[in-house]
């Protein structure tokens, strides 16, 4: 191993008289990490009892956000089986009708006793429902649940998927589903993996088919309506899904990248020529310089979606107040990005322009807007990725645009799989346009480069 070389007592000198910023280095340079780390420590913790972070995590409900979750990649069929009066049930389904009403579903079959059948994924898993009795089965063992006037009472010793809720029993089958028996009916969850009805709802003449005998009909199957092809046909079924509203949703969202664009668009526009007026170095006017910047900085200083809720109150909900609200907060921050630019442009080529004795617009044209336009397009096409995110967060207060569609969807609180959908198109379309925008922007840069 070779040795170290040591240094004499005249050579440290020296290198201390030469280079007295490496060995007495300041406090901040010794300890500024460790000061700023502790800081930050210090502020977290403040922040965490400040807003009861604590107390709200363990008072959530977990649970509740669990069944959320499932809802996003499963559906539910929730039929409700009501008690009548000449002693059989009735089996009532909610509006999204999952089933025909003629549907023979092999999980809900009528019993000879003039009640209902419901399994959970096995036979050992089920309830046998009548009017007074409810014989639930877990693993196979029955448990009974009588039934009357006042309540519904669990039997001694259930387990813990059975439970008494007041009058009523509550029964757990995990992720196969639930059930909510009361006085007067059995409320049923039944769980299914994926969306329900998400092609063609149970007024298609399509519905139900296998994925193979769909290849056939819309390639060499004969013709369902003799007016337009089986392709053509499945296509107006799909967009007319009165169930997930496709037609409606793919057009909410156009809205949203209507309006990204045409804000961005505007804003580009807008802030071209005024960046011109901001910059010091092309107009030498500090009153003109300082009134252009500080409109800058008032236009963006205001979030978007503020905005949007002040231009929705002015024209009422719609794409208009999203694309004044994106037009508004782009001119003030493209401005600023613009005017920067063209401060640090190479006074060279305007000088060398301006030589020959051109005006100053045909300097700006030829000396100026050369260096800085791949800039200019770069940064309004980050902002047009960018702003097709936004246009869905400010469409939620009704700006329009899919962000109002996915808004109702959340409020019903029962369309889960819907919102799950909607976000997955909204995902699909950011990570198309970011794509697009960086390839565009890498070409540009590249280009500038050369």
């Amino acid at each position: 191993m070779p040795s170290v070389p040591s240094i004499n007592t005249a050579d440290r000198e020296r290198l201390l008289a030469d280079y007295p910023q490496v060995f007495h280095r300041s406090f901040w340079q010794r300890y500024g990490l460790a000061v700023g780390a502790g800081i930050v420590a210090v502020y977290l913790i403040i922040c965490f009892f400040a807003f009861n972070v604590g107390p709200t995590f363990m008072q959530g409900r977990w649970d509740r956000a669990s069944l959320y979750v499932q809802d996003w990649y499963s559906w539910r069929a929730q039929p409700r089986l009501r008690f009548e009066e000449d002693g059989t049930v009735r089996a009532q389904w909610s509006s999204r009708g999952q089933y025909p009403a003629d549907a023979n579903i092999s999980w809900l079959q009528p019993t000879a006793a003039g009640g209902y059948a419901v399994t959970y994924g096995n036979d050992d898993d089920r309830l046998d429902v009548t009017p007074s009795l409810v014989q639930v089965y877990l693993g196979g063992t029955a448990y009974p649940v009588t039934i009357t006037v006042d309540a519904a009472t669990a039997p001694e010793g259930a387990p813990s998927a059975i439970t008494q809720d007041g009058n009523k029993v509550l029964v757990d089958y995990g992720f196969e589903g639930q059930a909510e028996i009361r006085t007067g009916q059995v409320y049923v969850q039944r769980r299914f993996i994926g969306w329900a009805n998400f092609l063609f709802d149970t007024k298609s003449e399509f519905w139900g088919r296998t994925y193979g005998e769909l290849l056939v009909l819309a390639t060499f199957g004969e013709r369902i309506d003799p007016d337009r092809s089986n392709f053509g046909h499945m296509v107006d079924d799909f967009l007319g899904n009165n169930v997930w509203q496709h037609s409606d949703i793919l057009s909410k969202l156009m809205q949203t990248l209507v309006m990204a664009f045409v804000g961005t668009l505007f804003g580009t526009l807008v802030a071209f020529p005024l960046a011109f007026i901001a910059a010091r170095n092309i107009t030498p006017n500090r009153a003109a310089n300082w009134f252009m910047k500080r409109c800058f900085d008032f236009l963006r200083s205001i979030d978007m979606l503020i905005w949007a809720l002040f231009f929705t109150r002015s024209f009422g909900p719609g794409p208009i107040p999203g694309i004044a609200a994106i037009f508004f907060t782009d001119s003030g921050a493209l401005g600023k990005v613009y005017a920067e630019a063209l401060e640090n442009v190479d006074d060279k080529q305007r000088e060398g322009v301006k030589s020959v004795g051109a005006s100053p617009a045909v300097v700006n044209r030829f000396g100026v807007v050369p260096q800085v336009l791949p800039v200019f397009i770069s940064q309004s096409l980050y902002f047009w990725e960018s702003n097709i995110r936004s246009a869905t967060v400010i469409g939620a207060v009704g700006a329009g645009g899919i962000g109002l569609k996915l808004l109702e969807a959340m409020g019903t609180n029962a369309d889960w799989d819907k919102v799950a959908y909607m976000v997955l198109l909204i995902l699909l379309v950011v990570f198309l346009f970011d794509n697009i925008s960086n390839a565009i922007r890498s070409r540009l840069i590249g280009q500038a480069a050369h």
